[in-house]
């Protein structure tokens, strides 16, 4: 029998909750107050995944080792669909705007196109859009 979960929750750490959750306010996500706190905001990605965005303070409650320094070492990458290339630049653009960091170039791989940013405290994220009928058939 093979394991299907039925909700996603990414945990993450962050130096100052109030300013990540305005960056993140910025670029159009909402948050779960049923799941939100002083130490603790519910980013909603979709009605089945949300990042648990942390106070550093109360993220290392939950693990016996050091909390990386995102903004010197990458410990993975988050990464969204969009609806459209349009979309994909439209919320990479905030971000930027809203105090995040061009991680890497825009990259057009025909049947995909992808914006990648840093957020406030280092993390990585990228938007892609993907054009399955443009997707290479074998």
């Amino acid at each position: 029998m093979s394991y299907k979960s039925t909700h996603t929750f990414v945990n993450l750490p962050v130096k100052d909750l109030n300013r990540t959750k305005e960056f993140f306010s910025i670029i159009g996500f909402e948050f779960n107050p049923q799941f939100s706190d002083e130490n603790a905001a519910c980013l909603v990605i979709n009605d089945n995944t949300c990042v648990q965005l942390l106070t550093e303070s109360y993220f290392q409650t939950f693990i016996n080792k050091p909390i990386a320094d995102a903004t010197s070492s990458a410990t993975g990458i988050i990464a969204l669909s969009a609806n459209s290339r349009a979309q994909t630049d439209e919320l990479a653009d905030k971000a930027l705007a809203a105090g995040g960091k061009q991680s890497k170039e825009p990259a057009d791989h025909g049947f995909m196109y992808v914006r990648s940013f840093e957020d406030l405290d280092g993390h990585l994220w990228e938007i892609a859009y993907m054009d399955m009928g443009a997707f290479p058939q074998e």
